[in-house]
């Protein structure tokens, strides 16, 4: 019989029942009759979302696949796919986040007709590995999608630009490790969703949704949750964020 567990439930069980941050794995691969073990740390991201399905199989925890793998979630933990959603994240823990958060262009519309996207969890693994290929978890987090990302210089949310085009919605630094933090994360949903639709209006692919595109996402939420959501305009806010943590 499997068993439903939230997201808050499996990062509880990771955390203090498998002691995941303890354990110790190997990548390895088999061709023929030579077997090795992988030692390049690029590979480890996307191999710790197959191991997590398998270690969710492994336990009798229900979940589904996303067949949409260009949107959030990767995983649905319940029956209703518009609850306890799952997102899953890794990155090399020596390193700055380097993952993406989704297509801005085709995020931005998801969310409007799918509100409940935004309710989506995201646990991130960040990883190590050592010369010998021996890989740990140094750290596990698990946070709403507005806590980790930011602003930027250019924009109001941090995207990756190339080519004249916004593409992807880029994380931030949502851990300091002492270090100097000059754009904080998002403080609230609403807020993160004042830095979008600033952020459709300046981007010229973008741009004709931008009048119609607070309003619509106000409704959609709102009717779906029954309840009200109020996004602020981004230039009652940007000042929040356009300040170091540490002036």
């Amino acid at each position: 019989m499997t068993t439903t567990l939230t997201p808050q439930e499996v990062y509880e069980k990771l955390l203090n029942e498998d002691k995941i941050l303890t354990l110790q794995g190997r990548i390895q691969f088999t061709l023929g009759d030579v077997n090795i073990i992988v030692k390049q740390k690029d590979v480890v991201g996307n191999i710790i979302q197959e191991w997590l399905e398998g270690w969710l199989t492994n336990r009798n925890i229900a979940f589904s696949r996303n067949e949409n793998t260009q949107m959030p979630p990767d995983l649905f933990l319940n029956e209703d796919k518009t609850k306890d959603l799952l997102e899953v994240k890794a990155f090399n823990r020596s390193a700055s986040p380097g993952f993406d958060i989704a297509d801005f262009k085709a995020y931005q519309k998801e969310i409007v007709t799918h509100p409940y996207m935004l309710h989506a969890k995201y646990i991130i693994f960040g990883y190590g590995m050592s010369d010998e290929g021996v890989v740990t978890i140094r750290s596990l987090w698990l946070k709403n999608v507005w806590e980790i990302c930011r602003t930027s210089e250019k924009w109001p949310i941090n995207v990756q630009f190339k080519n004249n085009m916004v593409h992807k919605i880029r994380p931030a630094q949502w851990f300091s490790d002492g270090q100097r933090i000059k754009y904080p994360t998002f403080k609230t949903l609403e807020h993160y969703l004042a830095a979008i639709e600033e952020t459709i209006y300046k981007n010229p692919d973008t741009r004709d949704v931008a009048s119609s595109w607070r309003d619509e996402m106000e409704k959609s939420y709102n009717k779906f949750y029954n309840t009200h959501i109020q996004i602020p305009r981004w230039n009652d806010i940007k000042d929040e964020y356009t300040k170091s943590k540490n002036e």
